[in-house]
């Protein structure tokens, strides 16, 4: 794969890999030298469409361990052993593909090198630091669909990388500010009825009133 490939090109090649399966080692070793890049791409994803739980959450999880390496400044990613033996059913990732290919070769039509200021060392680490607030918010996220701006915001700024273009690195980050207000009022409302409940069963239950004191 060359060095200038797009990242659908990177992605159909991915897709044609040979096995019924993918294990996550497989897909880091066809990503290569964008491995970060791509990896947030690919995490982004499936989060822009409605999913059931646990896959923003597993999601999520994945995106803080990468985050937490990008603001570490790490060359290439290091995943856990178990993390890189998991797999996934080579149909799921052609399905996937199969719908992202057709809008990733759209922007990329319009994409090219601009803004160069998450190219630095100092400016990735700072996008580090964006990414890990975005995964903490796809953690919290309202299931089914609380979680697709944030996968669009997600996809956006690891396709910006990828393609050295801040103009979809920012455009990114305007929907990741959307999905984190969006995770933030749901913990906020959870919270809020949380408390409610508890204040509306001291009324029944004695002794716990003083205990939420």
């Amino acid at each position: 794969m060359s060095s200038g490939a797009r990242t659908s090109d990177v992605l159909t090649v991915l897709a044609r890999q040979e096995g019924e399966r993918l294990s996550v080692g497989d897909i880091v070793a066809v990503l290569k030298d964008r491995a970060f890049a791509l990896l947030v791409v690919l995490l982004g994803l499936p989060n822009c469409l409605p999913m059931p739980p646990p896959i923003p959450l597993v999601c999520g999880l994945l995106l803080l361990l990468v985050a937490v390496q990008i603001t570490a400044g790490m060359a290439s990613p290091w995943l856990p052993r178990r993390i890189l033996q998991a797999s996934i059913a080579k149909d799921s990732v052609e399905k996937a593909v199969t719908r992202a290919v057709p809008l990733l070769q759209r922007l990329e039509r319009w994409s090219k090198p601009r803004m160069s200021l998450f190219e630095t060392a100092l400016g990735m680490r700072g996008m580090g630091v964006l990414l890990l607030a975005l995964s903490l918010a796809l953690i919290v996220a309202p299931p089914f669909f609380g979680q697709i701006p944030l996968g669009l915001a997600i996809s956006l700024v690891g396709l910006g990388l990828v393609e050295r273009d801040g103009i979809v690195v920012l455009a990114g980050l305007v929907f990741g500010g959307l999905g984190v207000g969006i995770s933030i009022g749901f913990v906020y409302t959870l919270f809020a009825s949380i408390m409610s409940a508890l204040a509306w069963a001291s009324g029944y239950i004695p002794g716990l009133a003083n205990l939420m004191s």
